[in-house]
């Protein structure tokens, strides 16, 4: 009893010491809030203009001229606008499938052309690599595709190229192989060359190393690459314009502009069904690639 009547009040002294000790009370961090306000107004202003021509493609006709965003009635079945645009615009199918293969191609070109580009400037004993390297930065401050305009017709007619959708590969690829160079020279400047030049004490080849040791090893950047090329080449309006003068042979963008400028049966909830089927595959391609595209950008993708 006599122990338990003098630890008692310890006990009790302890309670009312915890009890009396002060917590700071959390600060609001305003710059934290602000930013995120800022984000969040920049998100909406970018999504909007989506959200409101996807609600346009699904209102039914008498909707679509009214000034609301919300439609009253959504047209049905839901997909109806789509199916018009595919089923009854066979243009659009054969424009579509064009831009494919188009934009394919380039792809494919494009980012060899970069991969060995960008080796040669880095991992390669090589001539003038600081001049070719400045030529290829001049040429990212020229409008290439308005000032060479004159220049590639020319050389497409001399070539018997125009009106074949296939050729637009080829100024499509020259156009874009001086920023997939670049950003692959910044890739490959992050690799360290003694990786190289341990293959090559083994005896691998230029070839050898760059194929089964880099590329692994570059992937991220090669993502890079070929989304770069995808919307470069997906949105390229004016050279199809110019080399392709058959209606069969031009690409998706061509189409559209085509389509808004004559309305006829295009009313506006069809036009917008056009819009988001043509910009579709490239939100399906960023959504898919986007870690590796956002890894590639970090690991030295626009390093200068």
């Amino acid at each position: 009893m006599a122990i338990q009547e003098v630890a008692a009040p310890r006990y009790g002294e302890r309670a009312q010491a915890e009890v009396a000790v002060w917590h700071p009370r959390r600060r609001i961090r305003w710059g934290t809030i602000a930013r995120h306000a800022v984000l969040i107004t920049f998100c909406i202003i970018v999504l909007f203009p989506l959200a409101w021509v996807i609600l346009l493609s699904l209102k039914t006709l008498p909707d679509a001229y009214q000034r609301y965003v919300w439609p009253k009635a959504f047209v049905s079945p839901i997909y109806q606008h789509y199916e018009w645009v595919w089923e009854k615009q066979p243009d659009v199918r054969k424009n579509f499938f064009n831009s494919v293969y188009v934009t394919l191609g380039t792809i494919v070109c494009a980012t060899i052309a970069s991969v060995l580009g960008g080796y040669a400037l880095v991992h390669l004993k090589m001539p003038g690599k600081r001049i070719v390297t400045a030529l290829l930065v001049a040429s990212l401050f020229f409008p290439t595709r308005v000032t060479a305009l004159i220049g590639i017709y020319k050389v497409q007619d001399t070539l018997n190229f125009i009106n074949k959708t296939w050729t637009l590969i080829f100024p499509y690829t020259a156009l874009s192989v001086a920023i997939s160079v670049f950003i692959m020279r910044g890739i490959f400047e992050t690799i360290p060359k003694e990786i190289v030049d341990s293959a090559r004490v083994d005896g691998a080849s230029s070839l050898r190393a760059l194929l089964g040791i880099l590329l692994p090893l570059i992937r991220n950047g090669v993502v890079v690459v070929i989304i770069v090329n995808f919307v470069a080449a997906w949105g390229e309006y004016l050279l199809a314009l110019t080399l392709m003068n058959d209606a069969s042979a031009r690409t998706l963008p061509v189409f559209i502009a085509t389509a808004s400028g004559g309305m006829g049966a295009w009313v506006w909830p069809r036009l917008a069904a056009l819009y988001i089927m043509a910009i579709t595959p490239g939100l399906v391609a960023f959504a898919i690639s986007q870690r590796w595209y956002m890894k590639g950008l970090q690991e030295g993708a626009l390093k200068t």
